[in-house]
């Protein structure tokens, strides 16, 4: 694993293509028991180097019911992006990910993982590529049942987002606790 994630952060495939150059970002273990699934790293995660160290990231800990501590212990959480670089900036938000990374690197991480137990889709990029792309968002989360127990759709956390999230109550109402429970049943 730790040959592969070395060859991953080497990665410059989409360098002439990245406004601030390429730095992936991916943190796994063999053991990793959660894998979070998401569309790309941010500028503010770029500068770090550190996923989720973030806006996002705080709210993303917030829905899993987790600490710092246990969220960036990679026993616990893997971190695979769609797109492992900041694609740059759009509109509203950040550009889509990069279309390389995923069918580049994702197969490869899979086959070195042996206890993952949940796969937490975070946003339409990542529910498009691994879940139904006849269905919005919104219905993937709503119909999150019907991806267990392998898949666990959610909104993307970021705080562009909080117009989704104030249109529909019921997932942080109804499904975060579910989630949180679901969390702790497997990192206990």
């Amino acid at each position: 694993m730790e040959d592969l994630l070395c060859k991953i952060r080497d990665c410059k495939v989409c360098e002439d293509h990245l406004p601030l150059g390429p730095r992936p970002i991916i943190e796994a273990t063999k053991n990793s028991r959660i894998v979070l699934i998401s569309q790309a790293p941010g500028r503010v995660v770029h500068q770090s180097g550190v996923a989720w160290k973030d806006q996002s990231g705080k709210k993303l800990r917030e829905w899993l019911g987790v600490d710092d501590e246990t969220f960036y212990n990679p026993e616990n959480f893997a971190i695979l992006p769609i797109g492992f670089c900041y694609p740059g900036k759009a509109k509203t938000g950040d550009l889509p990910p990069r279309k390389e990374c995923a069918p580049l690197w994702h197969e490869d991480v899979w086959v070195e993982m042996d206890e993952v137990e949940l796969k937490i889709i975070i946003g339409s990029y990542a529910g498009n590529y691994y879940l139904r792309k006849d269905l919005k968002l919104t219905e993937q989360v709503k119909n999150y049942t019907d991806y267990l127990p392998e898949f666990w759709p959610l909104p993307h956390p970021s705080p562009v987002n909080r117009f989704w999230r104030m249109k529909n109550p019921w997932f942080e109402e109804n499904v975060v606790p579910k989630l949180q429970d679901k969390i702790a049943e497997i990192l206990s």
